[in-house]
């Protein structure tokens, strides 16, 4: 039975909610839509009385695609609405601050993707999932990514052919770098002598600069090399990258304001070295992170560097073992980027040891405002927020915001 229901706000994950709560995809606050109630989710949804807000979707793909969310929203509703997120969860920790004007990326600017392939029988099937489903819809429009990675998408077709299973999805992340495309394969056949030759010979004939299969380097043409300020860096198979170049570039901006000044900066969270290389061109860094494989190359790329001041590294989980007070006291400024869950335990200790001035980059405002509102209580001034929309026409929120111990000006 078909029913009718206005929409009151969007959720998190950027569907419309109305009164319930029902929750119904791609609608808009203050829009009239009906549809069939299927527990508390409404399906074959038409919209009654669309909102002023509503456009028409840029990408062709977009009604089949699962990749982005907020398409048909337009662009100054997604910039107010993601600006409120980060609001909305200060404010649910009783915070505000100067929320400066969103930073957003530009279409086709992605430099990261993980494509599903899948073997079929003519052939093979790749692109992006549909919506909480298993359909792959083919993508070669897509308006998110970076023209030359859709390029490496019959790369992976390649790759699904030599070493897809017809039962099972290939999971091919495709990366640019400076040398050219770095492919991660996950799901494939298990590795044999003829399939890593087959594979290596694949690197070869694409002109790949990496191709890791189920976390193994099957052959590596050139190093796929990321920049970092002045320094090159050489990231391993599968670690974090900002997801555009444009994005890390206000996020490092941002960071940069925020501990401008600043003689000794503890980097945290500091991955393969995203703002702990270009930090180092003023100030000496000490760059923390779980993963020693990122540390290991963090290290080499300012080692190989011109003109940088000096950079330690340190292999260590935060989560377990955050750094304590009296190892924060020789540092002036504190850059924390940590994953979405947040660093509870890391900023319980900075706290306590009270450093002048901290830049934290967040990808979740809840555990973010969770994390504000301690160093608030602890005596520290939220200056100014920047929201940062590198994952353009999606519901992801990223941020920079800068904190100062209210006695240091």
């Amino acid at each position: 039975m078909t029913q009718a229901f206005t929409i009151l706000r969007l959720g998190h994950q950027g569907d419309g909610i109305a009164e319930g709560p029902v929750y119904a995809p791609r609608t808009l606050p203050g829009e009239v839509v009906s549809g069939t109630l299927a527990g508390n989710q409404l399906t074959d949804i038409r919209v009654e009385q669309p909102s002023d807000h509503r456009v028409k979707a840029p990408c062709r793909h977009y009604k089949a695609c699962g990749g982005c969310q907020l398409q048909h929203a337009s662009d100054a509703f997604v910039a107010d609405w993601k600006v409120g997120v980060v609001r909305n969860a200060l404010a649910a920790q009783g915070l505000e601050a100067e929320m400066r004007p969103i930073h957003t990326s530009p279409a086709q600017s992605r430099r990261r993707a993980v494509i599903a392939v899948r073997r079929t029988k003519k052939g093979t099937l790749a692109g992006f999932h549909g919506r909480a489903s298993d359909v792959i819809t083919e993508i070669p429009d897509c308006l998110l990514l970076d023209p030359a990675l859709i390029a490496g998408i019959p790369v992976a077709e390649a790759l699904a052919l030599l070493g897809g299973s017809r039962k099972g999805v290939l999971a091919v992340t495709l990366t640019l770098s400076e040398t050219g495309l770095d492919v991660a394969v996950k799901g494939g056949k298990p590795l044999d002598g003829p399939l890593e030759l087959a594979l290596a010979q694949a690197t070869e004939k694409h002109g790949l600069a990496r191709l890791t299969w189920d976390d193994e380097v099957i052959a590596m043409r050139v190093p796929p090399v990321q920049r970092f300020g002045r320094a090159e860096v050489v990231p391993p198979p599968g670690a974090f990258l900002q997801a555009t170049k444009d994005g890390e570039q206000a996020l490092l901006q941002a960071v940069q304001e925020a501990v401008s000044g600043a003689k000794r900066v503890a980097d945290l969270f500091a991955g393969s070295g995203t703002f702990s290389l270009p930090l180092a061109e003023d100030a000496e860094v000490h760059a923390v992170e779980g993963d020693a494989a990122m540390t290991r190359a963090l290290e080499k790329g300012w080692r190989k560097a011109q003109g940088l001041k000096r950079v330690t590294v340190e292999a260590r989980d935060l989560f377990r073992r955050p750094l304590m007070p009296d190892e924060l006291t020789r540092f002036d400024a504190v850059v924390l980027d940590p994953p979405r869950a947040g660093a509870e335990a890391q900023v319980s200790e900075l706290a306590q040891a009270k450093r002048p001035v901290i830049a934290y980059v967040s990808c979740n405002p809840v555990t973010f405002a969770r994390d504000a509102k301690t160093l608030v209580e602890a005596g520290y001034r939220l200056n100014w927020v920047q929201v940062v929309d590198q994952f353009r026409w999606s519901s992801h929120v990223e941020l920079t915001a800068s904190f100062a111990l209210e006695n240091e000006g």
